[in-house]
């Protein structure tokens, strides 16, 4: 039974009947946050629906803590930080999970005096991609599988305590546990409720490794409603988790257990839905255009990183033996490679298992796809499957600090062929951004070692 939708005729018997009286419109900036405005309904039914609304497009240009950052081409003090329009894509239209009078709406990005799309804006960045592998005859589809880690405490205690000596939900190792799942299934059960009224099919939820670490799991899709339905849910499980009084982190890694990690299986199809990935004539069931594909993301990985780890946190994950990869190296139903090949038939499909909790999921599937979409078109052959423990092997390692990242982007042709000069530049701006703000803090570990022994 496929998820509910809402259409824009329901939303509006919804706001005449006072059933919902408030519209969400947003969209995913660069860190993967949802950013807009609440919109009353009434109004939203006679103004905005037909017009669409504008924000600053600072909001393209700030760092994590909102601060307007110097260097950007899109915006500046220069420019004088004006508007950009919200353009309403009326597809995404559905209810707000957890919040039962609001509607959302998930919005591309435009500038106000017609010239185009916001280039850098995430959703812009994959929907070059789409359009790419729709030039050439394909409809690509994507699943996340995103981690996070849920604690006892709010996220006021949180931040007074500085994140410190917080309580996970569980107090020790649930990885598959029906018992571990049991002791937070009230809030589970109730994101799993909320998204599937919200338009996203559920598939599962299930214990990790880290002490209070859980994932839930939605059906695959195409992939900007992949990357919206992702966005919607990180948003959603926050509010939610909030609600009960408790918190949760996506961050990549939180302590020196194991991470948040946030796998992003894709496969292609033809236009009309046929099978591209699949020839059963073939070694393992895998037709050459995977296997370029396949080839094309292996190439690309290192020079295209920047878009799978995007934070300093991001490389802390990086471990050997934390079933978060290190080398390079794709295998079948290998998870010590990089990339991992699952399925078979209509289900064949490529994982990457390179992205951590904190990814910005619309940006790490356009680096898939033109990493794919490179290899297709210049044929590159794929190395035979990795077999054993990738940890241990001599294949090029991922890069280790997003400082190696960022200089490995910012000299990719790969990807400024395929995203173009100004969005590279940007965010190689937003990596410089955030080097050089790590470098700046002095931190908990600086102190401890160094306040009374040095």
């Amino acid at each position: 039974m496929s998820a509910p939708r809402l259409s824009v005729g329901g939303l509006r018997a919804e706001i005449e009947s006072g059933s919902i009286d408030t519209v969400v419109v947003a969209f995913t900036d660069m860190q993967g946050r949802l950013q807009g405005k609440r919109i009353h309904g009434p109004y939203f039914l006679d103004t905005i629906l037909g017009h669409g609304t504008e924000g600053c497009n600072y909001l393209l240009a700030v760092d994590v803590d909102m601060n307007t950052v110097d260097g950007y081409a899109i915006s500046s003090w220069e420019r004088g930080y004006g508007d950009m329009m919200f353009d309403l894509d009326l597809t995404t239209l559905r209810r707000t999970p957890g919040q039962r009078h609001s509607a959302t709406i998930q919005c591309d990005l435009s500038w106000l005096d017609g010239s185009g799309p916001v280039r850098p804006s995430p959703r812009s960045v994959l929907r070059t991609q789409v359009d790419a592998a729709a030039e050439l005859g394909w409809t690509a589809y994507a699943g996340t599988e995103l981690e996070f880690i849920l604690f006892e405490d709010s996220y006021e205690q949180a931040w007074d305590r500085s994140y410190h000596g917080l309580t996970g939900a569980n107090r020790y190792n649930v990885d598959y546990s029906i018992l571990g799942g049991t002791k937070v299934e009230p809030l589970l059960r109730e994101i799993r409720n909320e998204m599937y009224a919200a338009g996203v099919s559920v598939e599962s939820a299930k214990g990790e490794c880290n002490l209070g670490q859980h994932e839930i799991v939605f059906r695959f899709d195409e992939v900007i409603r992949t990357c919206d339905n992702h966005s919607i849910y990180k948003t959603a499980a926050k509010e939610i988790a909030a609600a009960h009084g408790q918190s949760l982190t996506f961050m990549a890694k939180y302590d020196q257990r194991e991470g948040n990690s946030c796998h992003i299986h894709l496969s292609l199809r033809g236009q009309d839905g046929s099978l591209v990935f699949a020839d059963d004539t073939r070694e393992g069931g895998r037709s050459e255009l995977f296997e370029h594909l396949m080839a094309g993301i292996l190439a690309t990985m290192e020079e295209l990183t920047l878009l799978y780890a995007p934070n300093i946190n991001s490389y802390k994950r990086f471990q050997p033996g934390s079933f978060a990869p290190t080398a390079v190296a794709w295998g079948t139903d290998n998870r010590t490679c990089a990339l991992r090949v699952v399925g078979h038939g209509a289900g064949l499909r490529v994982e990457n298992r390179l992205p951590g909790g904190d990814v910005n999921p619309y940006l790490a599937v356009a680096a898939m796809l033109a990493g794919g979409l490179h290899g297709i078109r210049e044929q590159l052959p794929l190395e035979p499957a990795f077999v054993g423990n990738a940890y241990a092997s001599d294949k090029p390692q991922v890069p280790a600090t997003l400082g190696e990242a960022r200089d490995r982007f910012a000299a990719s042709a790969v990807a400024r062929q395929a995203f173009g000069d100004d969005v590279v530049d940007h965010y190689v701006h937003a990596a410089d951004v955030e080097i050089a703000a790590f470098g700046a803090a002095v931190t908990d570990w600086e102190r401890v070692r160094g306040f009374e022994r040095l």
